[in-house]
């Protein structure tokens, strides 16, 4: 079949077993040559191929709810709900989401792009569907690695008690972003390794009901023996303690063993999980044998070889520089600690790991947890540092709040990917943090102009002993400056003239720093002298050079690559209300109150007007009349 013609998936109830295997393998094979251009979550789709295909033949979508928890394994689904043609924009600027998007299909039920979201999300979906009095299966997807998040057992607690019927699917593949860790994990690999475990409880009913002679006694307790077999034979146990009636282990690439035992599901009252065994990157050799799984998300390739098409003598990573800085430290300072919510990869932990296996804890994803055990490690002396996502930090913000800020502790954060991210879009763009940071009594917070700076600030967050401290580094790569051979501490609050000016000042930082320098050089051009400062520290703020800058009466503009509501530029606003400059002129350049969808970083900040010709423009607003006329 032509993928180009699918409409809707009701074409896959006619198709037999091996109508299926020669789909999968159509699809499989557009995947892999779609993404090789497009770039994006690779491994995760092909090793989901054949669950989607049958849960489409089996279900009826949009009726029966299918939920993608995290979302990036939602492409063949995307392809069977009539999206095959948009596959060129994949990810690209107003194309086709790397997620669910509800407003794209309406076979979309449910948005995702974090992870552990979709049980809690399905249950309340059950919850209306059981009030409204309607009949349909609801069925949320969800990695092994996504369930060691808490807010997937306590969904699984809450459906196991209200005996909901939610299908949950548990597709397993031993990895998430990277090789899962955990208790739950190890729980979940002894079920692997185990024999079907309502098989061998129906078999042995069946055997017991025909022994001779005390057949009938034995058959009046077999109910009662079947049930304890949970505890003889291990796998479910976990599950069918919380509720569940439990089916699996299922190869998850067999399409009888799917539909098999799906239909048991489909069949069963109450709670249900379907434990199926994938493989990630599934006919695809470089993704199958990738064992540190560097083919969960990747950018263009060659198919022929999997070998990763890049830009050769790029600068070092934003993220490589900063774990390299921390394990210089960490040479020198015995109480330096790393923690990391699953992302060892992604923030460039793997040298620390091998240098300092002891020091190295990767919670799994449970930001929440990683949090409060950083502010554990803090109570004792120690000196940790939690590398996280900007997006990702938002998940553990209560705990920011009552178990870090409120005790003052002193726990560095290494805030990656701050700022817009990109391809992966309104779900991971890091353009709140500054806004739900700042306001919190005791934090600091700063963001370099370049690498070299970069690691300065790291130096200066493990010097400071005064409470949390937070680095902003954006993802991608540095702008390849020489580095310093001898860290230096920043004096906290300090910021730093890049460009002496007399007419207006610009007061921004990191990566919005070249495009200021290039509008100055424009308006120096034009006779307009612009001072322009790399604000490093967003707070505490400089109110040194405030206070020159206000008693001088220079219009301000303010630049950030985050929130305006209650970001940087709001600092400098309450600033000049505090301290009673009542007549300040200050404008505000930023992320609008909007969640700004995928494309390049390039294009997203033309979409939101953050450029080198719009500061132009507006410094020229600010500046008095006799000199704009001049």
């Amino acid at each position: 079949m032509d993928l180009n013609t699918i409409k809707d998936p009701s074409f896959l109830k006619e198709y037999s077993n091996e109508d299926l295997e020669k789909f999968a393998a159509s699809v499989r094979n557009f995947l892999i040559e779609k993404l090789s251009v497009t770039g994006g979550h690779l491994g995760a789709n092909l090793g989901v191929v054949e669950l989607t295909l049958a849960l489409h033949k089996l279900y009826d979508s949009p009726k029966d709810k299918i939920l993608f928890d995290v979302g990036h394994q939602s492409y063949i689904h995307k392809i069977l709900t009539g999206r095959t043609g948009q596959f060129d924009t994949l990810r690209q600027y107003q194309g086709l989401c790397g997620f669910p998007k509800r407003c794209e299909s309406e076979h979309d039920v449910w948005e995702t792009g974090h992870s552990s979201t979709s049980l809690s999300a399905a249950m309340g979906m059950a919850i209306a569907r059981d009030l409204k009095g309607e009949d349909h299966s609801i069925l949320p997807i969800i990695g092994d690695g996504a369930l060691t998040g808490g807010m997937a057992l306590e969904a699984l607690n809450h459906i196991g008690d209200e005996k909901k019927n939610v299908t949950v699917i548990l597709n397993d593949n031993e990895m998430s972003i990277a090789q899962n860790v955990g208790a739950l994990h190890n729980v979940l690999g002894r079920m692997r390794s185990a024999r079907k475990y309502h098989w061998v409880k129906d078999e042995m009913e069946w055997v017991l009901k025909r022994i001779p002679a005390v057949g009938g006694k034995l058959a009046n307790a077999a109910e009662r023996l079947k049930d304890s077999m949970k505890y003889f034979m291990l796998p479910g146990m976990f599950f069918e303690e919380l509720g569940f009636t439990y089916y699996g282990p299922v190869d998850g690439h067999n399409f009888e063993d799917l539909m098999e035992n799906l239909q048991y599901a489909k069949k069963t009252e109450g709670p249900v999980l379907v434990h199926v065994m994938t493989q990630k990157g599934k006919g695809y050799h470089p993704a199958e044998s990738d064992q540190k799984d560097k083919w969960h998300g990747v950018g263009p390739y060659k198919i022929e070889s999997g070998e990763k098409i890049k830009p050769t003598d790029a600068p070092p990573a934003w993220s490589e520089v900063i774990s390299e800085t921390l394990r210089k430290k960490a040479r020198t300072d015995n109480r330096i600690a790393a923690i990391t919510p699953a992302m060892i990869l992604g923030s460039k932990l793997e040298k620390f790991g091998e240098e300092f296996p002891d020091r190295l804890f990767d919670v799994g994803i449970a930001e929440q947890h990683a949090t409060t055990v950083a502010a554990g490690i803090a109570t004792q002396g120690m000196k940790p540092f939690l590398a996280i996502y900007s997006t990702f930090m938002q998940r553990g913000y209560d705990q920011l709040v009552h178990d870090v800020c409120r005790q003052n502790l002193n726990v560095t954060f290494g805030i990656d990917r701050a700022g817009l991210v990109g391809a992966d879009g309104e779900t991971h763009q890091g353009v709140f943090d500054i806004a739900f940071l700042r306001h919190l009594p005791n934090m600091t917070i700063m963001m370099p102009k370049d690498e070299n700076e970069g690691q300065h600030m790291v130096h200066t967050a493990f010097e400071y002993d005064d409470g949390p401290i937070a680095v902003r580094y954006p993802r991608g790569n540095g702008l390849g400056v020489e580095m310093d051979e001898e860290l230096k501490a920043l004096p906290i609050g300090s910021w730093e003239v890049l460009q002496e000016g007399t007419d207006a000042a610009i007061l921004t930082f990191g990566t919005t720093i070249p495009m200021a320098l290039k509008a100055s050089e424009e308006l120096r051009k034009q006779g307009i002298s612009v001072k322009v400062i790399n604000a490093r520290f967003i707070k505490p703020m400089d109110e040194a050079m405030l206070h020159d800058l206000m008693k001088r009466s220079m219009p301000i503009l303010t630049i950030e690559e985050a929130v305006l509501k209650g970001g940087f530029g709001s600092g400098v606003l309450e600033f000049a209300e505090e301290q009673q400059y009542y007549n300040q002129v200050i404008h505000r350049m930023g992320v609008p109150d909007r969640f700004i969808e995928h494309g390049s970083v390039k294009e997203l900040y033309q979409e939101i007007g953050l450029t080198s010709e719009n500061i132009v423009t507006n410094i020229k607003k600010i500046l008095p009349e006799q000199k704009q006329r001049a």
